[in-house]
């Protein structure tokens, strides 16, 4: 392939969310160059029809190609059911990661495990987390847990309006045994903490962001595009609007240890 190896990797998001698997890339992949380009402009995408999320996806897209770019990470799990394989179609010689629910590693914590699984209404909708659930449906219990609006709590930032949301998500399932909890979103990561003070004793949360960029290193590997140099990477931020939040994440969370 043909593509220049220093070119940086796109990682595109609705917002602040997709920095959570930015910082999964970069634990992997610290030497190589990144973009990440925060689409605070067109948020929350959850709550957007599917031909929406494609057509601002494809958008997205076609500007950071103009940038330069030799793959594409779709860190959002909306747009990744709504476009992901569309851009695949229309972009071949360009490689394109998205993320899906970790539901495949829940499958490994027992015998049929109870998952309850996070995500946006419209992540929850699509086609590719149905075909998703049922392809696991004889190993675990899964139940979708639809949050409408907590985007939005993350992206602000609002700590207490975003903990008693959690607190009324799960109290239907207090005295439930619940195995793990996965985040569909990768704006929930940010909660992380909050999240497991509210979800049932003894559950694990899981989500996709170590496995996306696990994937993107053997897709560049096996395409010849890993960046060869030592030196640590740049990342350039981009953000279609201005959320005054953005820098706050990107500090918090990209240098953030452990």
């Amino acid at each position: 392939m043909s593509r220049n190896a220093e070119l940086p990797i796109a990682v595109v998001d609705s917002g602040v969310g997709g920095i959570s698997v930015l910082r999964e890339l970069l634990r992997i992949m610290p030497n190589e160059n990144y973009i990440y380009y925060g689409d605070s402009k067109n948020a929350p995408y959850g709550q957007k029809s599917k031909s929406e999320v494609l057509e601002i996806t494809k958008n997205n897209l076609k500007y950071l190609k103009g940038l330069g770019i030799k793959a594409l990470v779709i860190a959002c799990n909306t747009a990744t059911s709504a476009a992901a394989q569309a851009l695949r179609e229309e972009n071949p010689e360009l490689p394109i990661i998205g993320i899906e629910p970790a539901i495949k590693p829940a499958a490994k914590l027992g015998e049929n495990p109870c998952v309850l699984v996070m995500a946006t209404p419209l992540t929850l909708q699509e086609e590719k987390f149905r075909l998703l659930a049922e392809r696991f449906a004889d190993r675990e219990e899964i139940i979708p847990l639809p949050c409408p609006g907590l985007v939005e709590l993350i992206e602000a930032d609002d700590k207490d309006g975003t903990e008693t949301y959690l607190e009324k998500l799960f109290a239907p399932y207090a005295d439930r045994k619940v195995d793990a909890v996965v985040l569909g979103c990768t704006h929930y990561p940010h909660v992380r903490r909050a999240i497991a003070r509210y979800i049932p004793e003894g559950a694990v949360i899981l989500d996709g962001g170590e496995g996306t960029a696990r994937h993107t290193y053997n897709r560049l590997s096996e395409l010849g595009l890993l960046r060869r140099s030592h030196e640590t990477g740049k990342i350039r931020i981009i953000n279609t609007s201005t959320n005054p939040r953005l820098p706050f994440f990107c500090k918090q969370l990209l240098y953030k240890k452990g």
